[in-house]
């Protein structure tokens, strides 16, 4: 293709770019650009008369249209310059030379003026130029360009960094991301979703350009991370699908180093940003296979705040070809262990001070005591309730892993283990953890069984649970007889006497012979299971099982509680068939002797 300029004078220059040749004249090109100057006599001596100097310039940046616009403005036409144009005109300009050397009010001062009076000034405008300068990443550092628009662009942010004032495209855009979803849309920075038009490398300039200046407040920068996330992530159940024994380099590398670049900036404050995005963060960690430095990040900031994390939060999906399990187990095994660590009470009395120097010092010593027994018992407050919550919650997920039937025994009895006793007012919830695992893992042998159920604390267990626990031929025997000793035990000491017992326990307690008689229930769905009508009719008696485990080691030790007089013990122990009385009868006449001993 050629492009002939209409002039009088016939054209005695080509200028070859993209493999469009120009058809134009030597004298305004060569007074304004110092290149074609020397390319012509150097390199392609003149033609004879009629002839064109044929100039091909590879690699042009910009392209022909940054070389039209050099070259109108040699024309002496009116060029019309912008933001979107501005970079490429710059890096055209400076590849040709057109300098003040070459001309004074040549193109290249002309551009710095507009560039630094204009473009500078403007909030959209240093950001648009900033996007525009990936296309020419070299040039644009070497001529500063880069810079400049984040300098400008982070001093203006810091200017008025909480300024809310967001815009509708960024509202609708972040809706169908997964770092929204149910969160609460916590927008206070009135700048993030326009830097998030950015490309990766240079709104991490920008960020660290703001973050360094230390005048941002940390929930902000953690704003506009979030609100980058979910411009550039993708919903991540997209990828859950992916089987384990994928080749990682299929999944885009362009979303890992997205993520690990968010994850590089995120705030060191511990509210900077809510756990249930950390926990996403975690999610896309696992699903797009990020290193395992970033992942721990992710983790240790989740400890710090797990127990405002949710059972849902918790479920991460496992890629790893090394593990079986759906979830990834061991990770949420980590940040509880990092939770423990530094949720640890400290102590709660002020420490001791020297009687001299509490003398030296009565007045303010006084002062700085108070203070920091306050401190302490604030913090010993917060970090029992975080227990509490975090035990929970830790119940909870175990209920939602323990049907997967690769979840080793050996993890679920450390998880269920690692609370302390007052981290438990109750043990419901981690009886119907263990309930479920039973049913899920009906290979395990007596003595597994046995270790899982010996996190269990019968006292804790409501009569509902009671109730479901008494019939539950899945507990080891052991756990049974406690669990109908310790409910008709609270029903004596409450009442004074046993307390009718419902039909279902009833038919438990009863001979064999008249079990046979009753009708078989299918079990209820799992969220019924706990009602009494949904309570499953025994297919053994306690006898039954008494006499099939007769030799069972009953380490019964406090089954026997202080609070329960001997009256009521008996009353108990009535209800018993022949054979449970005999064994109650021989635990209770040991016990009493035991406690005879010590008085």
């Amino acid at each position: 293709m050629m492009v002939l300029v209409s002039s009088e004078v016939s054209s005695d220059l080509a200028v070859e770019v993209e493999g469009i040749r120009y058809l134009l004249h030597k004298f305004p090109l060569f007074s304004k650009c110092l290149r074609l100057q020397k390319l012509c006599y150097s390199d392609s001596p003149e033609a004879s008369s009629g002839q064109h100097i044929v100039v091909k310039l590879p690699d042009f940046p910009g392209g022909i249209e940054a070389f039209e616009l050099c070259a109108k403005f040699c024309y002496g036409f009116t060029i019309t310059l912008s933001a979107h144009n501005l970079v490429s005109a710059r890096c055209a300009a400076e590849y040709l030379q057109m300098t003040e050397e070459t001309e004074k009010g040549n193109l290249i001062s002309k551009l710095e003026t507009f560039f630094n009076s204009c473009i500078l000034q403007g909030w959209k405008d240093p950001i648009v130029a900033l996007q525009s300068t990936k296309a020419f990443q070299a040039c644009s550092e070497d001529l500063g360009i880069t810079p400049r628009c984040i300098d400008a662009i982070s001093s203006k942010v810091l200017a008025n960094p909480t300024k809310i004032n967001l815009s509708k495209s960024h509202s609708r855009r972040v809706e169908e991301s997964m770092f929204n979803g149910s969160e609460p849309q916590r927008h206070k920075s009135w700048w993030a979703e326009d830097l998030a038009e950015l490309n990766l490398d240079l709104y991490w300039r920008t960020m660290i350009a703001i973050k360094s200046a230390g005048r941002v407040p940390s929930n902000v920068i953690g704003d506009s991370l979030r609100i980058y996330a979910s411009r550039w992530l993708p919903n991540i159940t997209s990828f859950t699908r992916i089987k384990k024994d994928s080749d990682p380099d299929s999944i885009s590398s362009k979303y890992r180093l997205v993520l690990e670049s968010i994850i590089s900036l995120l705030p060191a404050e511990k509210g900077a940003v809510s756990c249930t995005f950390l926990l996403k963060l975690l999610k896309a960690a696992s699903v797009l296979r990020a290193s395992n430095s970033s992942k721990m990040e992710v983790a240790r900031r989740v400890a710090i705040r797990l127990e405002d994390a949710s059972v849902g939060d918790l479920l991460i999906p496992s890629v790893s070809s090394t593990s079986e399990t759906v979830y990834d187990v061991d990770i949420v095994m980590f940040m509880l262990e990092e939770f423990l660590l530094q949720g640890k009470s400290p102590a709660t009395s002020p420490p001791r001070r020297s009687r001299g120097d509490f003398e030296r010092r009565r007045s303010r010593s006084a002062e700085n005591v108070d203070l920091e027994f306050q401190e302490s018992r604030r913090s010993s407050s917060a970090s029992h309730s975080s227990k509490l919550k975090v035990a929970k919650l830790l119940d909870g997920y175990l209920q939602e892993i323990s049907s997967d039937a690769n979840f080793p025994v050996s993890k679920f009895i450390k998880i269920a283990e690692s609370f302390p006793d007052f981290a438990r007012p109750d043990h419901d919830d981690l009886y119907k953890a263990i309930d479920i695992y039973l049913k899920a893992h009906p290979e395990l042998n007596k003595s597994e069984r046995k270790r899982i159920c010996r996190i269990l604390d019968c006292k804790k267990l409501s009569m509902e649970a009671c109730m479901h626990a008494a019939q539950n031929e899945l507990l080891p025997l052991r756990v049974v007889v406690q669990v109908l000793f310790f409910e008709q035990a609270r029903a004596a000491v409450s009442g004074g006497h046993t307390v009718e017992l419902p039909g279902n326990l009833k038919a438990l307690l009863a001979n064999a012979p008249q079990n046979e008689n009753i009708a078989k229930k299918k079990l209820s769905p799992p969220e019924d299971q706990w009602s009494a009508t949904g309570l499953k009719t025994p297919k053994t008696t306690l006898k039954m099982r008494l006499a099939e485990d007769e030799d069972e080691d009953y380490d019964l030790d406090g089954i026997y509680g202080d609070g329960v007089g001997k009256s009521s013990r008996i009353k108990a122990i009535c209800v018993l068939p022949n054979r449970s009385k005999r064994i109650f009868s021989k635990l209770w006449s040991i016990n009493r002797n035991s406690q005879n001993d010590r008085n």
